[in-house]
């Protein structure tokens, strides 16, 4: 039973290990749950063959409450008079569940979604990370289960947003790995959905886990090939975007004429009205781009990123917590090339502050660096 539980959550046993580490962790339980122990339980065996003994009371505790079960029910073999057609029979439903999906239920799927991002940016990865990835299950279970049509590439689109968000808050956690995986199923959605833009913007985003691991130049022939691919008939906002994210890999890879350049283009390709109905979500308006420039002007020690990345802070709407944190520690490298070090201490202490309380793996290793510099 609690292997079947554990698949209709749509998880392996080691995302399922990591979950209930989390749960422990957010709802003061005492139990721990390894990936060696769950096979042991699902399996019913211990390490030698044995029977498994009892369950501590802890862990037990633990897998109640996640599971809402009790723990002899988890415990128990999975049984049905009719066990040879269980397999048809759950194919049958859950295709008869994907046909299910119409209008409605995308829009409130999308919804869902939008609801995830507020949560995302306000309260960060570390309140919503969870919530994207079971979205993701749930919307991949519907996509697997569905027939080829309109329906399907809509689901299929959707599920390339979700990953792509899942990727970045991973990232942002400090799972670079998991991270590369989201946007490697982003890009199998991207391509089911048959929308040019998901699959560029999904491709494009995963250059920023190059980035962070070091491979600039990777990531800016990555990011070169995403802008030469998208056309004239993509959406403004995103081609703005795709210049600004390859003038951010340019500034990272000590490119600093071409950087500007890059956000020179993305600057003129930036529409007035930057809401994108019809392609890939992208937060990027004049106040983000501003701040995407000036974190490349701080990184090159440029004495006009203080007045561009002030600007910025001034104006950035404040439930983009993540974007202030990030633009913060500019900030503070800003007026630490300049010098003024007693500007420095505020910005760092504000940032730290941010970024501990959403959770912000990624921010504190660059306040780190920003601190040992």
């Amino acid at each position: 039973m609690l292997e079947q539980k554990i698949r209709e959550r749509r998880q392996t046993l080691e995302e399922f290990a990591e979950s209930a580490e989390r749960f422990a962790r957010d709802h003061g339980e005492a139990g721990t749950l390894g990936v060696r122990h769950l096979q042991r339980l699902v399996s019913g065996r211990g390490p030698n063959g044995r029977p498994l003994g009892p369950v501590r009371p802890a862990t037990a505790r633990l897998l109640e409450k996640m599971l809402d079960a009790k723990i002899e029910e988890l415990l128990s073999p999975v049984t049905s008079p009719a066990a040879t057609d269980e397999p048809a029979n759950e194919l049958r439903q859950m295709l008869h569940t994907s046909r299910q999906v119409d209008d409605q239920v995308l829009n409130l799927l999308r919804e869902q979604l939008a609801t995830i991002r507020r949560f995302d940016r306000q309260l960060g990865a570390v309140m919503a990370h969870e919530e994207a990835c079971l979205k993701a299950a749930q919307v991949s279970t519907l996509l697997t289960h569905s027939l080829p049509g309109t329906v399907r590439e809509q689901l299929a689109a959707l599920l390339s947003e979700l990953h792509t968000l899942a990727g970045w808050q991973a990232l942002d956690l400090g799972k670079t790995n998991s991270s590369w995986q989201h946007y490697e199923q982003a890009k199998r959605a991207a391509r089911e959905s048959r929308l040019e833009s998901y699959e560029i913007h999904t491709a494009a985003e995963q250059a920023f886990v190059l980035l962070d691991i070091g491979e600039t130049k990777a990531a800016t022939e990555l990011l070169e090939a995403a802008r030469n691919r998208s056309k004239a008939g993509s959406p403004p906002v995103l081609n703005s975007w795709l210049a600004a994210a390859h003038g951010e890999a340019l500034a990272a890879d000590n490119q600093p004429a071409n950087s500007l350049r890059a956000f020179d283009t993305a600057s003129k390709l930036l529409p007035t009205d930057s809401i994108n109905l019809d392609g890939p979500y992208v937060a990027l308006d004049s106040v983000h781009l501003g701040r995407w420039r000036g974190h490349a002007l701080a990184r090159f020690g440029a004495p006009e990123a203080i007045e561009t990345l002030t600007s910025a802070l001034n104006e950035l709407d404040p439930t983009f917590v993540r974007a202030e944190t990030s633009l913060r520690i500019d900030l503070a490298r800003a007026f630490a090339a300049a010098d003024n070090y007693e500007a420095v201490k505020p910005q760092v202490s504000m940032a730290s502050s941010l970024a501990e309380n959403i959770g912000s793996v990624r921010q504190q290793r660059r306040i780190a660096a920003l601190e040992c510099g």
